[in-house]
């Protein structure tokens, strides 16, 4: 179980041997529906691209997108999941072994991993840890690694431009985290350690960086509080 935040905090969150060793359990009581995020996503995936697709995901951890993916499908897709923690991708590749799927991942920085033809890339939970004066060439990036209509999926965090509501927010998401399991003490040193590492858009600045780079639409499929799941579509 997520122990991480339950003793003082050293040093600026950073996604090493520690968290790997409980990231599945952080991501589910720390992400709202993240399971039935996962496989929206999938679905939506699996609606859109063709037989023999190639799919990446960036940021892939230990790989419960992509192995949610490959057990959804039976069309022969592409797998590829991309990150830079060797303690993530080590997980990633004993769940991969223990399911017997044909995924392949690689330890690489996503901000300088060569992308091209695409037909789907998912980067859940990632963006936000981009600065933001480099967020949109990157997202440039994957927009020009799509093949024609393809699409890019991701999740995020987002604030509110109304300052109260985002507060109210922020208030519902940490009852969230306490019903949990997680004490104010874990909250309040995970909040501290993600300070200025973490940096969420709203919802208009996402969807105007989306437009920005070329996307032809971009919807909200799933949002719960101050997280959101978004759908860009490419042109033809």
């Amino acid at each position: 179980m997520d122990k991480v935040f339950t003793k003082a905090i050293t040093k600026q969150f950073e996604f090493d041997e520690e968290v790997a060793s409980v990231f599945d359990d952080m991501l589910e009581r720390s992400i709202p529906f993240y399971r039935e995020v996962i496989g929206l996503t999938c679905k939506i995936i699996c609606l859109h691209v063709k037989e023999n697709a190639r799919i990446v995901d960036l940021g892939c951890s230990t790989a419960n997108t992509l192995l949610s993916l490959y057990k959804l499908s039976n069309k022969n897709y592409s797998l590829l999941g991309v990150d830079n923690a060797e303690a993530m991708l080590r997980l990633a590749r004993q769940k991969i072994h223990a399911y017997g799927a044909k995924i392949d991942v690689m330890e690489a920085d996503i901000m300088e991993v060569s992308l091209q033809n695409y037909d789907a890339i998912i980067a859940n939970y990632m963006l936000q840890f981009i600065r933001p004066l480099q967020r949109q060439a990157f997202v440039q990036r994957l927009y020009d690694a799509l093949d024609p209509n393809g699409i890019f999926m991701f999740s995020e965090k987002i604030v509110f431009d109304d300052k109260v509501l985002n507060k109210q927010m922020i208030d519902v998401y940490y009852d969230f985290k306490r019903a949990q399991g997680y004490s104010d003490f874990e909250i309040a040193q995970k909040r501290e350690a993600l300070e200025n590492v973490l940096i969420p858009y709203t919802e208009e600045e996402n969807r105007a960086m989306l437009k920005n780079v070329g996307f032809e639409t971009v919807e909200i499929v799933f949002k719960w509080g101050n997280f959101a799941t978004f759908l860009a579509k490419k042109g033809s």
